[in-house]
């Protein structure tokens, strides 16, 4: 039975299930830890900074150094049910050689909390650091933001009118990577066993869905190895937000759902350069 577009249960199961198209998918996570606790050892940093009452709502700082510095805020995925900051310090071991303070966010995770919390907590981390970035020395209006995955879902989430976050003169642009944008076939996926969205939740969450949207320059990637789903995922919200902001569309041949994520650290690699650029680096 067709469930949602061409798909039934069990192929739009696939079509988010990542590791099953990823066997190797540990070998990326193990590197991750890896590389972060080189980070950890290599860099001074701020840890477990209270953004919020609930104790999923902490943060990381990796202060560059340089007074005024540029701001790089990450957002890490897990399909908002899985992971923790300490996986992705990696991050900004690639971005503090470039003067850019780095800062890794946790939020709640499902299915403790709910996609509505998830969402509140995140756009309160971002509130809370314009407030108090220049108490690390990093200027609150020259702020970037990267999310991979349900993170790039929760950055977008962030450009709602209706957020209570000012985008301007803050926020200078984000980085979108493998996201997700359009809930409601996550709402119909194995996905929502941990979830527990309605059909109005994955609605109200879905950037498809913000009408009212602020403006921000937009980096949007997704890897050519990626489902069909993923890549419609990023290219309609391509379609759907050109006309409201800036979007550039990247399409990375040969990278999957976890090889982008090394991409954006790779100073080699084309995303990479495309976010330094991003970020007037």
């Amino acid at each position: 039975m067709i469930i949602y577009k061409q798909y039934t249960q069990q192929e739009l199961d696939n079509q988010y299930n990542n590791r099953l198209h990823v066997p190797d998918f540990a070998t990326y996570i193990e590197r991750w830890d890896t590389w972060s606790e080189a980070a950890r050892q290599k860099h001074s940093y701020i840890k477990d900074i209270r953004y919020g009452d609930h104790p999923g709502e902490c943060l990381d700082i990796f202060p560059s150094g340089k007074q005024g510095s540029k701001v790089l805020i990450f957002i890490h995925g897990g399909y908002w049910q899985l992971f923790d900051k300490t996986t992705f310090h990696f991050v900004a071991a690639a971005f503090l050689p470039y003067d850019i303070t780095t800062i890794v966010v946790n939020y709640p995770l499902a299915p403790a909390a709910a996609m509505d919390d998830i969402v509140a907590s995140c756009r309160k981390a971002v509130r809370w650091l314009q407030q108090h970035l220049v108490d690390y020395n990093a200027d609150p209006q020259q702020v970037y933001i990267a999310g991979h995955s349900a993170g790039a879902h929760l950055a977008t989430m962030l450009m709602s009118k209706e957020s209570g976050v000012e985008i301007a003169p803050f926020i200078k642009g984000m980085c979108l990577l493998s996201g997700l944008y359009n809930l409601i076939p996550l709402q119909l996926s194995y996905v929502n066993a941990g979830l527990g969205m309605d059909k109005g939740t994955a609605i109200r969450n879905s950037p498809f869905n913000l009408q009212a949207v602020q403006t921000c320059p937009l980096l949007v990637a997704i890897g050519g190895a990626e489902t069909d789903e993923f890549k419609d995922q990023s290219r309609e919200l391509y379609n759907y937000w050109k006309t409201k902001t800036p979007v550039q569309l990247v399409e990375l041949g040969g990278l999957n759902h976890y090889s982008i994520l090394d991409a954006l650290v790779d100073e080699n690699t084309s995303l990479h350069k495309a976010m330094m650029k991003l970020m007037d680096k």
